[in-house]
């Protein structure tokens, strides 16, 4: 790798890694907010949220690089156009290709960790995240009971806790259960622990009673007891099967999903969609790259500004993006659209890399000698010059 290479490489990973973070950042923190109200008001400790939020970046991530990649690239080629570094290149012989070369490496580069991502990283940490939810949700109902306010702690279960002692001991218990709407029941105790079993978190009440109104003569009836116990969990909380969503499946289970169980046949078309996606979208990178270089080292030089051909490139991703994801849809509902997908991730990369590759023909004078234009002599120059 020569010298030039290394300069340009140096730039374009500096310059990801400080997108790629930026970007990462944002999107967190815009996804973390939906789990505020279980650290402020729920309980849950700081690590914990962390460690949510955290198994949900492989999610995100292998879309944000290729969208990182391709804004450090034309902001490194502007520059370099701009401080006319790419001029010097071309009177010292370099072709198109050497100073397209340091942009594909990155770009493959990019590509691999895509594919590290979506094939390794997003189903293990995306299924790590849906588990740790669903435990927060059905499991961790110790942990959401809050002192002196009322905690739904699942649909049609409220409780209400006076204090609780530093041995964890809970007292002034009030436990509302709906879940039989047509007969609810309100259990009242002096003390009580929450215990877990098979069935889920239950609630162990001493010296309590249990009323409830016969819907039928309307007469209230209290049970008093010494030792009783209520289950906090839905009749579909513990113990019931998890539904599995695309992302936390691997790419065999995604193309076999026919003989996954609990997948209805009409949500086949999303799982095998996920799976293409996870194939296709990766080689963005390379067609986001050669669209910025097509646009920016393949044309006329100006020492003024970039900023129409910066405005092309830009344009050209966010309808390739919007043109995706409507396949993507559509696709999901006609798999007879895959093919587009491929095609629409190909197609740039074929025509974008033919623009951006083939040598440039030569400007020149309209003098008599016919010499080449002097590109430090004029204002707009080509980006011409001899083969590498």
């Amino acid at each position: 790798m020569n010298g030039f290479n290394r300069y340009v490489l140096k730039h374009l990973l500096i310059g990801m890694v400080l997108v790629t973070t930026g970007l990462t950042c944002v999107i967190w923190l815009a996804q973390s907010l939906r789990f505020v109200d279980m650290i402020v008001n729920r309980g849950l400790s700081a690590g914990t949220f962390i460690h949510l939020t955290m198994l949900m970046l492989p999610s995100f991530l292998p879309i944000i690089l290729p969208i990182a990649l391709f804004t450090v690239v034309l902001f490194t080629f502007n520059r370099m156009i701009s401080d006319r570094e790419l001029v010097i290149m071309r009177a010292a012989g370099q072709s198109q290709y050497a100073l397209a070369r340091p942009a594909l490496i990155a770009a493959l580069v990019t590509v691999m960790a895509c594919y590290f991502l979506n094939l390794v990283l997003l189903p293990a940490s995306y299924k790590g995240f849906r588990e740790m939810q669903w435990n927060i949700r059905y499991g961790y109902s110790h942990v959401l009971l809050q002192e002196g306010t009322f905690n739904t702690v699942s649909k049609g279960v409220t409780v209400y806790v006076r204090d609780r002692s530093a041995n964890g001991q809970l007292h002034g218990i009030l436990v509302h259960d709906q879940r039989n709407p047509e007969r609810p029941e309100t259990w009242m105790a002096e003390r009580g622990t929450l215990v877990k079993s098979e069935v889920g978190s239950r609630v162990v009440m001493f010296n309590g009673n249990r009323q409830d109104v016969d819907p039928r003569t309307h007469n209230l009836s209290i049970l008093y007891f010494e030792k009783g116990s209520i289950n906090l969990e839905r009749d579909t909380g513990a113990g019931a099967i998890r539904y599995r969503e695309p992302r936390e499946r691997t790419i065999s289970e995604l193309f076999n999903i026919e003989k996954a169980p609990y997948v209805q046949p009409k949500d086949w078309g999303k799982f095998k969609i996920e799976a293409h996606r996870r194939l296709a979208a990766p080689l963005s990178a390379v067609g986001y790259t050669l669209v910025g270089l097509a646009f920016l080292i393949s044309g006329a030089f100006s020492r003024r500004s970039q900023s129409r051909q910066v405005f092309l490139a830009v344009s050209t991703v966010v309808i390739l993006q919007i043109v995706t994801l409507a396949l993507e849809n559509a696709a999901a509902r006609n798999l007879e659209l895959v093919p587009m997908i491929y095609l629409v991730v190909g197609l740039p990369i074929l025509a974008a890399g033919w623009v951006a590759l083939r040598p440039p023909r030569m400007r020149r004078k309209s003098g008599s000698d016919g010499a080449p234009d002097d590109p430090a002599g004029s204002d707009t120059a080509p980006l011409a010059g001899g083969a590498a």
